[in-house]
């Protein structure tokens, strides 16, 4: 099973984790170096919710920003 929203599509999504070293020249140092780049990714916030879909009802797995603006409505 995938890690989408079954309402929106939402899913994840690549970044990156910046390592930096060194004082900052604010606090009065020579500045801060970039020394790693490391590949992350952002997963969505899925919830597995029973959910009335043309009146009959089905387990979905939606993103908490569908499930607060009431995009579905939930099953008994």
């Amino acid at each position: 099973m995938s890690r989408i929203c079954d309402i929106c599509g939402k899913g994840a999504v690549r970044g990156s984790s910046i390592l930096r070293r060194g004082q900052a020249k604010k606090k009065g140092g020579i500045g801060q170096h970039v020394t790693a780049i490391t590949p992350r990714s952002f997963k969505p916030n899925l919830q597995s919710v029973r959910a009335l879909v043309c009146g009959k009802t089905q387990r979905m797995r939606i993103c908490t920003s569908c499930l607060r603006s009431g995009r579905i409505q939930k099953a008994p």
